[in-house]
């Protein structure tokens, strides 16, 4: 990704260790940075990233961009930190509990734009913390896969809520019993993720895209991740009720305001957030 020095009174950069925290203006960038292990989770780099993500919501981040360091994206969890010694197994559920699901919740409700730019091989837990961020870009020699079935398991970290709805049941049902690597140019004509691009070309698109969403009305979008994440539980009658009570809550918004007053003036408007 390029780099941009921060300034002195930017908020907290990690420069170092399992998780990089970067800014770009109010674009917080997370770096995955286990490049010799693909960026396969460690009980660490779960902490770590937690950290990060506390950071990023007290800096004040109007977007975040996730990637990995290296050439893979995310392997999903790294078995060398589990442990297979018999009676003493590690409790798959209790790791998932305490670190994968939480992680999941939190980026679905993170109130700003999470895009996730997948410049390598997304596996496993990392396949699906992908595509738990709201928009993803990858490069495409990079590729999704649902490597649960190959070591016995059954997709995690919303794996198994996330694939029927972006790209059907036939679907998903396919890539989660072979866990087949789906090609990320095949992904896009899915509608697993947003776009596929040539390699050079995304960490300056993905840095973009997060600099546009940044200078959106960040409230609103909130409020859109917020609708399109109730939808999938909620009936037409509960989901209309949603909408009406965000348009109200919104309606009284400055970028509300800032928006109209912006279009009537034509100009570019100037959104806050607020």
């Amino acid at each position: 990704m390029p780099s941009m020095p921060p300034s002195t009174d930017q908020p907290v950069s990690l420069e170092s260790g399992p998780i990089l925290l970067r800014w770009h203006g109010p674009v917080a960038m997370i770096t995955l940075n286990r490049p010799d292990k693909l960026n396969s989770f460690t009980r660490e780099m779960h902490a770590a990233l937690q950290q990060a993500l506390d950071h990023v919501e007290s800096g004040g981040a109007r977007a975040l961009l996730l990637t990995g360091a290296g050439r893979g994206f995310c392997a999903g969890q790294d078995l060398a930190d589990l442990d297979f010694t018999p009676g003493h197994m590690t409790d798959l559920g209790e790791l998932i509990d305490t670190w994968f699901n939480p992680l999941i919740r939190r980026l679905q409700t993170l109130p700003l734009p999470v895009v996730a730019a997948v410049n390598g091989t997304a596996a496993g837990a990392g396949a699906n913390l992908a595509l738990a961020c709201d928009m993803v870009l990858a490069a495409r020699s990079a590729s999704f896969i649902q490597a649960f079935v190959k070591i016995g398991l059954v997709p995690d970290s919303g794996g198994t809520w996330l694939l029927p709805k972006r790209i059907g049941m036939a679907r998903a049902m396919g890539l989660a019993m072979t866990g087949d690597r789906l090609p990320a140019e095949e992904a896009e004509k899915w509608g697993l993720i947003w776009e596929a691009m040539d390699d050079p070309l995304l960490p300056e698109q993905a840095l973009a895209l997060a600099t546009h969403l940044a200078a959106q009305p960040t409230r609103a979008l909130a409020a859109i991740k917020r609708a399109m994440h109730g939808s999938a539980t909620a009936t037409l009658d509960a989901q209309l009720d949603l909408e009406r009570d965000l348009q109200r809550e919104l309606g009284q918004s400055h970028d509300y305001m800032e928006g109209v007053n912006a279009f009537l003036e034509k100009r570019a408007p100037r959104f806050t957030g607020e």
